[in-house]
């Protein structure tokens, strides 16, 4: 996820409000856990919450906060692993009406092309697309095993520049590769992932294999359970070759192996923090992978690795079994090559667990049942940025297919305030790490990394975090009326604030590549710098945002290019 910033953290501090749950942390800097706490240690602790309080009204708290600070440290007694979830579940319809739910999800209507023709060259086969795949797999023009093998293959030649695997999972993909090519070679088909290899960002569990979530603290770490998404794309038929990079505790790009680097451009990282799920894809090891957001990571890496990334409406896809950094927006989503792509894996992904309170069934068709053209496509222009002309050029290729575009704004509200509760839910996740002092063993300890932003985070007032909460309120509110006119918006991948509102809104989107220029002063002409462009829906809307995306790469090639590193 990208950077959460200092000012960030600060503006949240700065907001007015008073709750003692604030003391027993803020005192941590100037009294010891076995030290009475004096009215001077309160004076300090007012400065870093911006509050003013007369020695009287202190000298009234003292008492209180000595019991607070007792009960925390009576509750840091208390074993929380990271699977554990809070008592209280976010809902992203609070701000409007709720979500339509089925009982289960249903199949899709979508069927492979009959009569497919194999690819000539082995290259064509590893860039070939989900849906190509489920062809050739279906007619038997190709085998599991011979798709497998080759993902392995071009996993162990490219890992040496690209730094994108955590772990193959050659045993087990070999086994299922086996049991795929049966049930196909005796006419049975479980769909259009049946025998296709495909990489789990490394925050997945998986049992039998090292779970490390980027980060050493947990490289031997194993967690002898399937997580939902693995057990889900296990019942479709889906063979996993691999556990891919993410930037350590799903930040950036650097992890304890290095750093995953861009196939367009291997003197760059491939961002984060699904660094290793988008250089997989785009250097043709794996036809799709899982990934997951918080606040842009999946958005960033498709766009820095050229791949089309899907962040799904919050809840759709539950999370179960995958490493929690915050528990209100996490989400997990499919990697791919293009939109169709997508489509066909949330298929099999989405729909409500047990094991994730927050999770829901809700109708997803593909094909989408509605023509784009009868959808009201909504549009947040902006005046200059990079990536102006090649968006300019993505809204005239949907016009030209009959889309009528109207423009829209976003909701114009600071999210910072808002964010400090990923902040703060991200150090509760990760509170025994820190407080055990091995946060220290992680690669990066800047400003901006993780290790500094959780020890922050410990002085964010429960008092603002609720307010945090109700202003999110009112910005779900905001875009459920955005929502009211549009179906769809087409916003810059960037811009309008649309990443941090979108992400506390838990509404889906489509980033797709539409740009690639060469990179200056590079040691490889051939070396590019990928560009997109993002579709954003209502809440689960899903299959609207990807059906508008699969407009624009019906009429562009951007999606099928390939990267100089393969």
């Amino acid at each position: 996820m990208p950077i959460l910033t200092r000012r960030h953290f600060l503006e949240s501090a700065a907001l007015v409000g008073a709750g003692s749950t604030l003391f027993p942390d803020l005192l941590g800097a100037t009294a010891h856990a076995a030290d009475e706490i004096t009215l001077e240690h309160i004076r300090h602790a007012e400065v870093l919450a911006g509050l003013s309080f007369t020695d009287e009204e202190r000298e009234l708290m003292r008492s209180s906060l000595e019991r607070a600070r007792a009960g925390y440290e009576a509750l840091r007694g208390v074993p929380l692993p990271n699977h554990v979830v809070p008592s209280l579940v976010f809902d992203p319809t609070i701000g409007g009406e709720r979500a339509p739910e089925i009982a289960a999800p249903r199949p899709i209507a979508w069927q492979p092309a009959p009569h497919p023709t194999r690819p000539a060259r082995e290259e064509d086969l590893a860039f070939a697309s989900v849906a190509d795949l489920a062809a050739l797999l279906k007619s038997r023009a190709v085998t599991s095993i011979e798709l497998t093998e080759l993902c392995i293959k071009r996993l162990r030649r490219l890992d040496a520049t690209l730094h994108h695997v955590v772990t193959l999972t050659e045993e087990r993909a070999l086994r299922q590769a086996r049991a795929a090519d049966a049930e196909l070679d005796a006419g049975i088909w479980r769909g259009p992932l049946h025998g296709v290899p495909w990489g789990a960002k490394d925050l997945l569990s998986v049992a039998g294999y090292p779970t490390t979530w980027g980060a050493a603290p947990y490289r031997d770490q194993e967690i002898d359970q399937d997580a939902d998404v693995v057990r889900r794309l296990d019942e479709a038929g889906a063979v996993l070759v691999a556990k891919l990079t993410l930037g350590a505790l799903a930040m950036g790009d650097v992890w304890f192996g290095g750093k995953t680097r861009n196939p367009w451009n291997p003197d760059q990282g491939s961002s984060g923090s699904s660094a290793g799920p988008a250089s997989a894809v785009a250097s043709g090891c794996v036809p799709f992978a899982i990934g997951s957001e918080t606040l842009g990571s999946i958005v960033s890496p498709s766009t820095r690795n050229g791949v089309t990334g899907h962040r799904p409406t919050f809840g759709r896809v539950s999370r179960a079994g995958a490493m929690t950094l915050s528990w209100s927006m996490d989400k997990l989503g499919p990697m791919c090559r293009s939109s169709e792509d997508c489509a066909l894996v949330f298929a099999c992904i989405h729909g409500a667990s047990p094991a994730d309170a927050t999770s829901r069934s809700t109708a997803f068709a593909w094909p989408s049942e509605r023509d784009v053209t009868d959808l009201r496509v909504g549009v947040v222009r902006e005046a200059e940025y990079r990536n102006r002309e090649a968006d300019e050029a993505m809204l005239a290729v949907v016009e030209r297919a009959g889309v009528r575009l109207r423009p829209v704004t976003l909701p114009d509200m600071d999210t910072g305030p808002m964010l400090q509760m990923l902040r703060a839910e991200a150090s509760a996740a990760f509170d025994e790490l820190v407080r055990s002092g091995r946060v220290s063993e992680l690669v990066r300890q800047d400003a901006g990394a993780w290790p500094t932003t959780f020890r922050a985070a410990r002085f964010i007032p429960a008092v603002e975090y609720i307010n945090g909460a109700r202003a999110r309120t009112l910005l779900m509110a905001a875009m459920r009326e955005v929502f009211s006119s549009v179906d769809v918006i087409v916003v810059p991948s960037f811009g309008a604030g649309q990443l941090a509102t979108t992400n506390l809104t838990g509404h889906p989107s489509v980033t797709l590549p539409n740009a690639f220029r060469p990179v200056e002063d590079a040691a490889n002409a051939s070396y590019r710098s990928p560009d997109s462009i993002t579709v954003i829906g209502d809440l689960y809307a899903d299959e609207r945002v990807l059906a508008v995306a699969a407009a624009m790469q019906a009429g562009t090639d951007f999606h099928r290019r390939r990267p100089p590193i393969r």
